[in-house]
């Protein structure tokens, strides 16, 4: 039943929020004997006193420090590498895990000895945990997240546990600012690997105002339409379909933010 967690924290992050990731790792109904946390470069003052403090109530976690600041991609690239168990969960250092999300994706991986990635629904919330606004389901059926990742990406990222060796066959993590997680799991899908989703929430996943504000603007289109041009180029996608892509997520990506807003919490969840 070991397994290992692997986050990664910068200094953006905010000290509350990740006391609150860090309790809803360790209060699980299954806990894990090691936790990866990567500091993706320095961090200020208040989040290292965050950091202390767990580490001394915890011996579980291991830290992996950064001198600079690699982006999300590299930072788990290289804390993949310090896991030592088979079976590895992500998780994010403003998100909060369900109090039973480990027990149950270990008892699907275990029971699912051909899955290599397993995720769930989550919960989207601003503020707190009471005040969920929409819930992001995804397909369920390794046949289904093959098709579905043409177009979409298949997992919610905080909420997947996965097999290293998996994940390490495809290329591991790579620098792809904001896809590093699709382009994993495109990866994985061509080299033969199967995923999952276990069809309930078991992540609530922190969101605000500036989360559709991040999905916006030129810079994103751009690095979106990058993207699908790297889809293609791997044989996942037509030429057709990656053009099709990029228009209309670029499309999207350029809108007003109100309606950007509108469109991820209603009409895409």
């Amino acid at each position: 039943m070991s397994f290992s967690v692997l986050m990664s924290l910068y200094a953006k992050e905010r000290p509350d929020f990740l006391r609150q990731s860090l309790d809803s790792v360790f209060n699980q109904t299954l806990v894990p004997d090691e936790v990866i946390l990567v500091e993706d470069g320095p961090i200020t003052t208040d989040l290292y006193r965050v950091v202390s403090e767990y580490s001394d109530k915890h011996p579980e976690i291991k830290m992996v420090l950064l001198p600079v600041n690699k982006g999300l991609g590299l930072a788990l690239r290289e804390g993949l590498t310090h896991c030592s168990n088979e079976l590895v969960a992500r998780m994010d250092t403003d998100d909060v895990c369900k109090p039973d999300r480990f027990e149950k994706q270990m008892a699907f991986m275990q029971s699912h000895p051909d899955i290599d990635v397993c995720g769930s629904w989550i919960d989207e919330f601003i503020g707190s945990i009471d005040s969920v606004t929409s819930q992001r389901r995804t397909a369920e059926t390794a046949s289904e997240i093959a098709e579905f990742a043409r177009s979409r990406n298949p997992l919610n990222h905080p909420s997947v546990m996965f097999r290293k060796s998996a994940v390490e066959r495809a290329g591991s993590y790579q620098h792809f600012p904001l896809f590093e997680d699709w382009y994993l799991w495109v990866r994985m899908i061509h080299n033969g690997s199967r995923l999952a989703n276990i069809p309930e929430s078991l992540l609530w996943f922190r969101t605000s105002p500036d989360t559709f504000k991040r999905r916006g603007g030129w810079r994103y289109a751009k690095d979106s339409a990058k993207f699908q041009m790297a889809l293609r180029n791997l044989g996942f996608i037509s030429t057709l379909q990656a053009i099709k892509g990029s228009v209309i997520r670029g499309t999207v990506y350029m809108l007003p933010n109100s309606l950007r807003a509108f469109i991820y919490s209603k009409l895409l969840r």
